[in-house]
Formats: structure tokens, sequence, C-alpha cells
């Protein structure tokens, strides 16, 4: 029979699901309580969230997608939600634990896709969605500022030029 903690537990995983724009399940057995404290506060600052959940809630939480979700829920599951950036909250928690030389990745969610193990590697090695975007804007500006530089070298070569006449009739 269903408590109410347990409705409200699902509700709020829900909530949190339709919010993610990725979802990474770990490992996290081994991790402390300051630990997980410290990783959480790393995590909110990222624009993520970790939860210690429960797999029966959380399978039940996805809904229609539970029976994708099912075999990616096996032991003790932690669930890393990324509402702001795919990718930075989960290079935070590698890195994390990577410090603490404990914890693991799992599988997640990106979308609809799901991630293996070796998939959320890969993510977490993609760039943040701030140096992509300043990537971007340089290769939009490429174009424009060789076109600036060719159209400004024969006024250049101009100026050069009745610089060094200048030149050449102070000196006689």
């Amino acid at each position: 029979m269903a408590t109410t903690k347990k409705i409200e537990a699902v509700k709020e995983m829900t909530d949190k699901i339709a919010r993610a724009k990725s979802i990474v399940f770990v490992d996290y057995v081994g991790l402390k309580h300051k630990q997980l404290e410290t990783l959480r506060k790393k995590l909110k600052e990222a624009g993520s969230e970790f939860m210690v959940t429960k797999n029966k809630l959380l399978e039940r939480a996805f809904g229609t997608q539970g029976d994708a979700v099912k075999p990616l829920l096996k032991n003790a599951t932690g669930t890393l939600f990324s509402y702001e950036d795919e990718v930075t909250g989960l290079k935070e928690l590698l890195k994390f634990f990577k410090a603490a030389s404990v914890g693991k990745t799992k599988s997640g969610l990106l979308g609809a896709t799901i991630l293996t193990e070796n998939d959320i590697t890969r993510l977490s090695k993609v760039p943040g969605k701030q140096i992509l975007l300043g990537q971007l804007a340089g290769q939009l500006m490429a174009p424009v500022q060789g076109l600036h530089h060719a159209l400004s070298w024969n006024i250049n070569k101009f100026v050069w030029a009745i610089s060094r006449i200048k030149d050449q009739k102070s000196n006689n």
C-alpha cells in the first residue's frame, strides 16, 4: 500500500524528471554523509541536483518509460538531474568521484536516449555550454574579421605609400 510519503516522493521525482535536460544514474556507495552534502552543494552551483532514490519509486516516477529504465536501476542508485546544462553537472559529479575515489556512473538518459557508462564518459568530455557558445561566436566572427582585413588592406597600403613619400621628402 502506498504511503503519503512515497506518493509525494514519486510526484517530486516526476517533476524533476520533466525539468531535467539529462539524468544520470550513479553508484554512490562508499560516500559518507558529509561528502554527499558537499557534492550536493557543488552540483547546485552547477545547476544540477543529486538525489538518493529508491529504484522502485524512481521507476514509477518515469511512468510509461518505467519499463525502459527498469534494467538501468540495480543496487543502490543515486540520480543526477541536470537542469541548466546537460554536461556541467556531470563534469562536476565525475570530478568529485575522482577526487573522492568512490562512486561511478551506471547509465543515464539524455532526452529519450538511453546512455551507457561509456556514453556518459564521452559526454563528460564535451565542453560546457559557455565554452561552446564562445567557440561558436568566434567561428561566426571569423568571416567578418577576414572581410575587414581584406577591405582595409588597400587603404593600409595607400597610407604606407603616403608615409614613405612623406619620409622621403622630409629626408631631402
